[in-house]
């Protein structure tokens, strides 16, 4: 049995970690609520222009886009969003095995290339793992969601595709839903796919001013750059949630631990007391 002095050294260890913890989820929680309120109110923005483009493609006779030009998949990109640091539970472990996952398939269909746009540090480890070097260094974006930056991977991205140097983009990321749940996502973003129409919608035939070129030409790279920074946003904020609901995890654990420490405590000094007691009346006795 573990000394007094042992278990108490114990509690004190574990009464700072609590504190650790118990600080992390409130810094997490406090992130979490801004950029909740950036996803929530950027998302149904993004699900309604998303909605506008499938429905003018589709009400199109000749809806030739080269971002919809579907060709045999040679070359692939792949944007994945992680977060650079850890205790967030299962976040970033769940984001490397699906690009892992990936990877794997894109070369066993005998892809030629794999371009990794990896938002994170976690995930570019990963990349480099697979023995495919990240494009860039995207650390930043992910602890600083920024349009601006997500505009300007959105453009190169488009340019390559535009250029056929890559023939598919997929997005692997969090969806997040609530604080206690976030849904692993991967999605393909080009060629652009259309949704096939709900039963019961009526088609919608467009008046298109100026012209079809000039709508095309604004629409797609709104919605394809907008796509980009949605799921950066929703990343960062299933990260923080993550995060907050790992560190009250970690929280609750540390408090049932001290339970049972101060019991294995008192435990210990009352049979330490009841020795001592019994050493004294021996002793009396013995005197007698």
């Amino acid at each position: 049995m573990a000394s007094l002095k042992e278990i108490k050294s114990r509690i004190q260890s574990v009464k700072s970690t609590q504190k650790i913890t118990s600080a992390m989820k409130m810094v997490s929680s406090a992130k979490l609520r801004k950029a909740q309120r950036s996803i929530e109110n950027l998302f149904p923005y993004e699900q309604r222009l998303n909605g506008l483009l499938n429905n003018f493609l589709s009400a199109e006779d000749d809806n030739a886009s080269v971002y919809a030009e579907i060709r045999e998949v040679k070359r692939v990109a792949i944007v994945v969003f992680s977060s650079n640091s850890s205790l967030c539970g299962s976040f970033n472990t769940n984001v490397s095995k699906r690009l892992s996952q990936a990877i794997d398939r894109y070369k066993a269909t005998g892809v030629e290339s794999i371009l990794v746009y990896p938002i994170g540090k976690k995930v570019a480890k990963t990349s480099r793992k697979s023995g495919l070097e990240p494009q860039s260094n995207f650390d930043v974006m992910a602890d600083k969601p920024s349009y601006l930056a997500a505009l300007t991977m959105a453009d190169d991205i488009m340019r390559l595709f535009m250029n056929k140097d890559i023939d598919r983009v997929e997005l692997i990321y969090h969806h997040f839903k609530s604080k206690s749940t976030q849904v692993l996502t991967e999605e393909t973003l080009l060629p652009i796919q259309l949704k096939p129409a709900e039963k019961g919608t009526v088609a919608l035939d467009y008046i298109v001013e100026p012209d079809r070129e000039t709508i095309m030409a604004e629409l797609i790279p709104k919605v394809l750059r907008l796509k980009i920074y949605t799921a950066l946003l929703d990343s960062n904020a299933s990260e923080h949630a993550a995060r907050t609901m790992a560190m009250q995890t970690a929280t609750d654990n540390a408090t049932d631990l001290l339970q049972e420490l101060s019991l294995q405590y008192n435990k210990s000094r009352q049979q330490a007391i009841t020795n001592e007691l019994l050493d004294i009346i021996g002793g009396s006795f013995g005197q007698n």
